[in-house]
């Protein structure tokens, strides 16, 4: 069985209000996909190395201080990696995800008569709107059983889709497609150079043509101006200048740096984040967290300006959530998958 992090009962804030998760989907139709998607290469895009202003001290605190940083050249991924790719791995190794696996009791450290049985069963964390507006995420987040990168919105609902993002990774599972593949996961500093592409920090959200984010109040009222309700495939949107895809928006991307909140302005050079001693994630202080990138499709002005290439958060790495997913990069180039 797997061993689960406490954090899974934070998706609905307590035990004893796991009901005041569940929304009303009913309020909130999911409109038709308008935007044509054409299908683009997934080719690694070879980029070299160079100095870049990291950070910003624009938005949020925890994304400063700006400062010039250095990374060597590498490859990436021109895109998230789809669901398509992760069937690739899964049927030639027969991989069983994390959310796929039943919930080790033991790891969410509570006696086991006082957890619901369903916070027991294999699942990941849903965004489900909620019937009433709110600005408490815990309103919104639902731990449903079933859901996994195969059923993105759990049991009896839509398969995943070929072209679309896969998500609901724990970060063992991304690891472990990373080995497979031969590759590993970016660090901040090279995803964030990679994102900005030479372009200035900015405090705007991309428009329905650049990104996949959040059009209207959030939580409740999605205009779909960038012609997705949620994750929308790969390449639907304009590259940047170096030709990568939904480096904002669509969905978040997992790197290899451990959190903490600000920037070390004296780690400069080919910066790996902070050591396991001096991670702290001020929202699951119990927790060492991940720094995931970018922002997603639910990102909006109103609630959550992460949709720029200076935004980062921390990311429980033992539980996926249906906005998470990520993209390799590599120290040379991989082979065809």
């Amino acid at each position: 069985m797997s061993k689960r992090l406490p954090s899974i009962i934070t998706v609905c804030a307590t035990l004893a209000t796991l009901s005041a998760c569940e929304g009303n989907e009913a309020d909130q139709p999911k409109i038709a996909q308008a935007r044509t998607c054409a299908p683009i290469a997934s080719d690694p895009v070879s980029l070299e190395g160079g100095t870049f202003t990291m950070g910003s001290q624009l938005v949020y605190a925890e994304e400063g201080p700006e400062r010039e940083t250095t990374v060597d050249g590498f490859w990436i991924d021109p895109h998230e990696v789809t669901n398509a790719q992760f069937a690739a791995f899964v049927d030639a190794t027969g991989y069983v995800t994390v959310a796929e696996k039943p919930v080790d009791p033991e790891a969410l450290g509570i006696p086991r008569e006082r957890i619901p049985p369903d916070l027991l069963k294999p699942g990941s964390a849903v965004f489900v709107p909620p019937g009433r507006p709110s600005n408490r995420y815990q309103d919104w987040w639902q731990y449903v059983p079933g859901a996994n990168w195969k059923l993105p919105e759990g049991n009896g609902e839509p398969a995943a889709e070929p072209r679309n993002p896969v998500v609901h990774l724990a970060h063992a599972d991304m690891l472990a497609y990373a080995k497979w593949r031969g590759g590993r996961l970016p660090t901040e500093a090279e995803w964030e150079y990679a994102a900005s592409a030479g372009e200035p920090a900015s405090t705007e959200q991309p428009s329905g043509d650049e990104a996949n984010s959040w059009q209207g109040v959030f939580p409740m009222v999605n205009e779909e101006a960038d012609g997705f309700y949620g994750v929308a495939p790969v390449g639907c949107y304009a590259p940047n200048a170096f030709g990568l895809y939904d480096m904002t928006g669509n969905v978040w991307e997992v790197t290899g740096d451990l959190y903490r909140p600000g920037h070390d302005p004296a780690d400069r050079d080919r910066p790996k984040g902070p050591s396991e001693t001096d991670a702290y994630d001020p929202l699951n202080p119990g927790l060492v967290t991940r720094v995931m990138k970018g922002g997603s499709y639910l990102c909006a002005p109103n609630y959550c300006q992460r949709y720029r290439p200076q935004s980062r958060q921390g990311r429980d790495p033992g539980l996926g959530a249906s906005n998470v997913g990520f993209r390799l990069v590599y120290d040379a180039p991989p082979g065809p998958i």
